[in-house]
Formats: structure tokens, sequence, C-alpha cells
């Protein structure tokens, strides 16, 4: 009698704010959490705080190895001067001591390239963290071209959409990315990701997919002449679990 192959299962991963979705995200069945500020920006470094209020939640849901921290020290593009290296390298160095399980990093050249001398400084401070290459790499129009340099470099992930808008809409470069790996890196789908996008994603053997699932609330509390806005973004249970059971459905068509 044949057994049946071994289906590897692709991860969930989700985008979060703060310690509250870190626990939504994971009670919900992600297997782990990005964790930023300023999402609409496209993220930040979040406070040290956060970071530790959101290991303390994972760890409560016997997730002890599931928060990953974006190290990004100001909005805009991704060519980085020196004091702002600096600033991520101290940022990393300071967080290996709250027990996150990674860093998501990555600094480009104004050519289109990466920066590998920085990217390897950011990993020299991880010192043995998981190291993710954020979406940097959609900067330019094929960064199936940048693999090697990421493998090469040690990199353990690339966040990416294929250099589209949606990850759907970036199926040719994502599949040319997970052929360029070749299993030397994990490419994890992100970008617009939608959980009715998750199988055909899927499809291309990437090994997990990654989206913000979050929705903007009314904030109760008045904002104010400060600047304070009047909505809030909140990692939403119903979301994480449609990616979840997209996911989990697609696997029960492997097996």
């Amino acid at each position: 009698m044949n057994a049946r192959p071994v289906v590897t299962v692709p991860a969930v991963e989700i985008a979060v704010q703060d310690a509250g979705g870190t626990a939504v995200a994971i009670a919900a069945g992600a297997d782990r959490v990005e964790l930023c500020s300023a999402l609409v920006t496209g993220g930040l470094t979040p406070s040290i705080g956060t970071v530790l209020e959101s290991v303390e939640a994972a760890r409560g849901l016997g997730a002890d190895h599931a928060v990953h921290v974006l190290v990004r020290s100001r909005a805009g593009g991704f060519v980085y001067d020196a004091r702002e290296v600096s600033a991520m390298v101290r940022d990393i160095r300071a967080l290996r001591s709250t027990g996150i399980a990674g860093v998501v990093i990555g600094a480009m050249r104004p050519d289109g390239t990466v920066d590998e001398p920085v990217v390897a400084r950011l990993i020299e401070a991880a010192d043995g963290l998981h190291t993710t290459f954020h979406r940097a790499i959609d900067t330019v129009a094929r960064p199936s071209g940048l693999i090697d340099t990421l493998a090469q470099l040690g990199i353990s992930r690339v966040l990416t959409s294929g250099a589209a808008r949606r990850s759907i809409d970036g199926v040719d470069e994502l599949a040319a990315m997970q052929a360029a790996a070749g299993g030397r890196l994990e490419v994890m789908a992100g970008g617009g990701v939608a959980a009715v996008d998750i199988p055909a994603l899927l499809d291309l053997g990437l090994a997990a997919v990654h989206l913000s699932a979050r929705r903007s609330v009314i904030d109760p509390a008045p904002s104010g002449p400060g600047g304070g806005a009047e909505t809030v973004d909140r990692t939403d249970v119903q979301l994480v679990r449609g990616a979840v059971a997209a996911r989990s459905a697609w696997c029960a068509t492997q097996s």
C-alpha cells in the first residue's frame, strides 16, 4: 500500500500593531505575527513595551516563538544613512533580550540592489534570530533577481508581493522567486492578500502567506484638537480565521 505524501503545512502570518492583535491572531490559529507600529505607513519599529507585552501574550497562548518584529527606523524609502542604520542595529540588539523569534529587516541601494553591507550588519546584530527581508524587495521590477544575494547573506525568509500591488497579481514573479530560492530561503506572499487568494498562492509552493487582517473601528475616546484619529485599526478575528480556514482547506486538497 502506498503511503500518502507528507504535506508541509504553510504558515499563516498576521501583521499586528499591539499585544491585543497578537493575542487575537494566535488564538484564531495564526502561526506567527509580524509586530510593528504605523501599519498605515507600511510599518515601523514598535516600542520595547509593545514587544514585551506581545511576547507575553503569545506565550500565554502556548506560542513561545511566534513574534517577529519589524525593524524600520522611518517611513519612506529603504535607502538609509549611517545614523539610521546605527539606530536599527541598536534596536535589534535591544530586541534580542525580549524573547522574540526574529526580526524583519531590509535595506536597498539607490540603484535597486540590496545594500549588502547594511543587511549584513543587521543580520550580525540579530545574532542568530530568524531574519525576514521585508517588502523593500518589491521596489524593483524583478525581485527574483535579488534572491541569490539574500540567500548568500543568510536571510531566512523574504516577504514579497512579487512586485505587484496585490500578491495575487504577482503570481508569475512569486513563482520565479520560489524557483530561484531553491529551498535556500522561504518565500512568503504578502501584500493585499485575501482569504480567497490563499489557495492559488499556496499552489506556488510558498512557505507562508502574510496579511494584516485588520479593520478600522471608531475610537470611543474623543480625538481632540491634538491630531488624534477618530478611528483605530484592530486585528479582526474573523479575517484571521478566514485565512487559517483557507490554508486548512488547501492542505486538505493535498493529502
